[in-house]
């Protein structure tokens, strides 16, 4: 029983990781506004977050194993309710800086602790299953996070329903702030539910030495997949933080609700993208999905950024479907393209999420040199090229396992 508790303490972990790191997108044009800055000073939120993924990835994973997931995780949800207090007490530009990152680096140790932590408690024969469902949990914290905030911003300035709760906690140009209140609270029942659970630790494995990591990030093969989940990163957030400010500045889409429910639309289609393509990767060749998947979030991407608003409204939660696949296959592909140190490969690929941290000032930067946020935007096709490019060049050692009819059994391509 204690194992299905942790499991779905787990999974529940999922939903909060995404639900709070994917309302920056929502509260983007709301920071803008708040502290009456411009999208290149305003990309630099998002980077304070997704640089302490860059920063913490390894040295979580070196805690883990000296103290063991438990810990790991009471450490990370009690700096991700200090973060959010502090930004929600004290909400001013250079505050701001500080809270993100020390959330960014609360989600830096989760994401480290948890994986390992679901495929020990849900037993090895069911990781799969499990990990499906976590992707669906995370795709749902980021569909949930824009309604919450809509919700909340129209209830605080109606005066109705909880957010009567929140109006003597924020500034009155500062709704937006009420979030940070509600992931402090988060916070704070996820660290007593950690806390009530018995978490045993893992058996202990031999560390690998830094050396072999220094090794691993000479190899080219290494530093071509770190690329690709950086570029994957930096497309996937490029283009949640931005499409809300592009969408009011070119079709005069209001924020706050319209734009809120294209950023949930964006992370629902990612969500059903992502199962459809663990069907296809059971019929198809994972290069052969990414190139489809890359070519498709291209051109969706093209008809978002220079069409119609009609055409936009759906284009943009359109790239959403064709990126869902990438972070798995990819991470897949990696994985399979070494013969050992897949331990510490994992780690560096996971640095990667630091690519997370370079969207939105480079966005803005561009856009800001061209005085055109499409221009800005075009930024985004350089990785998106690179992501189809790797469905070229890669060579797995092992390919994934495919159904054959023409076969009793299915095959497994060496």
């Amino acid at each position: 029983m204690n194992h299905r508790i942790i499991v779905a303490i787990v999974l529940l972990t999922f939903f909060v990781i995404s639900f709070i790191t994917n309302t920056l997108g929502p509260i983007f044009p709301a920071l803008i506004e708040s502290f009456d800055i411009g999208l290149l000073v305003a990309g630099f939120f998002p980077f304070a977050f997704f640089v302490a993924y860059g920063v913490m990835s390894i040295p979580a994973g070196i805690l883990v194993h000296q103290q063991g997931e438990k810990v790991t995780m009471l450490l990370a949800f009690s700096l991700a309710a200090v973060g959010a207090l502090l930004f929600a007490v004290v909400p001013s530009f250079m505050t701001a800086m500080v809270s993100l990152f020390l959330i960014g680096c609360s989600m830096s140790l989760l994401q480290v602790a948890i994986n390992p932590l679901l495929r020990r408690s849900g037993g090895g024969q069911h990781f799969a299953v499990y990990s499906v469902a976590a992707q669906l949990l995370f795709g749902l914290g980021g569909a949930l996070s824009p309604w919450v905030y809509s919700t909340f911003e129209q209830q605080i300035a109606n005066q109705s329903g909880i957010g009567r709760a929140f109006i003597q906690m924020v500034p009155d140009n500062m709704s937006w702030l009420s979030m940070y209140w509600l992931f402090a609270m988060i916070s704070v029942v996820m660290l007593a539910l950690i806390m009530l659970v018995r978490i045993e630790r893992g058996q202990q494995q031999s560390t690998e030495a830094f050396s072999t990591h220094l090794v691993l990030m000479k190899s080219p093969v290494v530093i071509k997949f770190f690329l690709a989940i950086a570029a994957y990163v930096f497309v996937e957030q490029g283009v949640a933080n931005s499409m809300i400010v592009f969408l009011e500045k070119y079709h005069g889409v209001e924020p706050v609700q319209q734009g809120s429910a294209i950023v949930s639309q964006f992370w629902l289609n990612l969500t059903l993208g992502c199962i459809l393509g663990l069907i296809l990767l059971k019929f198809v060749d994972a290069k052969l999905v990414l190139l489809g998947f890359s070519s498709g979030a291209i051109i969706c991407l093209l008809l978002a950024l220079f069409s119609s608003s009609q055409v936009a409204l759906v284009a943009f939660p359109a790239v959403g479907f064709f990126l869902s696949v990438m972070w798995s296959v990819l991470f897949s592909l990696a994985l399979n393209s070494v013969r050992e140190h897949h331990g510490s490969f994992s780690g560096i690929l996971c640095t990667g999420i630091v690519g997370g941290a370079l969207a939105s000032p480079a966005v803005g930067l561009f856009s800001e040199l061209f005085s055109s946020m499409q221009l800005g935007m075009f930024i985004l096709f350089i990785p998106l090229v690179y992501i189809f490019s790797v469905g070229l060049w890669a060579k797995p050692l092992i390919k994934n396992d495919l159904i054959r009819f023409n076969r009793k059994q299915s095959t497994q391509n060496v």
